[in-house]
C-alpha cells in the first residue's frame, strides 16, 4: 500500500506539471495573439495605403485629362477622348432623366395632389443633390 508522503508527493508533481504546462500554454497563446495583431495593423496598413494610391491616381488622371484632353500628340490621347465622351454621355443622360422628371406631373405645383411630385418646390432640393 502507498503511503501517503507518496501520494501527497506524485500529486504535487502532477500539479507542478500540470501549472508548467498551463504556463507554457499561455506564452505560446500569447505570442501567437501578438503576432495575430501585428499582421491584422500590417494588413489594414497595406488596405489604407492601397485606398490611397487608388485615389491619388484618380486624382492624377482627372488632373491629367483636364490639362491634355486637347492634346492630340499625347499618347494618352485615346483614353482623354474616351474619357470626354463618357463625360458627354453621362451629361446627356442626365438630362433626360432631368427631362423625365419634368414631364412626370403636367399639373402647376398648388394643383398637384402627389407629395412626391417632382414638379413640388420642396421635392426639387432633394432631387438635385
Amino acid at each position: 500500500m502507498p503511503n501517503y508522503d507518496d501520494l501527497k508527493r506524485k500529486a504535487k508533481d502532477a500539479l507542478d506539471s500540470f501549472t508548467d504546462a498551463s504556463v507554457d500554454a499561455y506564452k505560446v497563446a500569447e505570442e501567437k495573439t501578438k503576432i495575430l495583431a501585428k499582421k491584422t495593423k500590417l494588413r489594414a496598413g497595406i488596405v489604407n495605403d492601397k485606398a490611397t494610391i487608388r485615389r491619388l491616381s484618380v486624382e492624377l488622371g482627372t488632373k491629367y485629362h483636364a490639362k491634355y484632353k486637347g492634346d492630340e500628340n499625347s499618347e494618352f490621347s485615346q483614353l482623354c477622348a474616351e474619357i470626354s465622351g463618357a463625360h458627354e454621355r453621362i451629361a446627356a443622360k442626365e438630362e433626360e432623366i432631368a427631362n423625365l422628371k419634368n414631364s412626370v406631373c403636367s399639373k402647376p405645383e398648388e394643383a398637384c395632389t402627389d407629395p412626391e411630385c417632382e414638379n413640388k418646390e420642396e421635392n426639387k432640393d432633394e432631387n438635385q443633390e
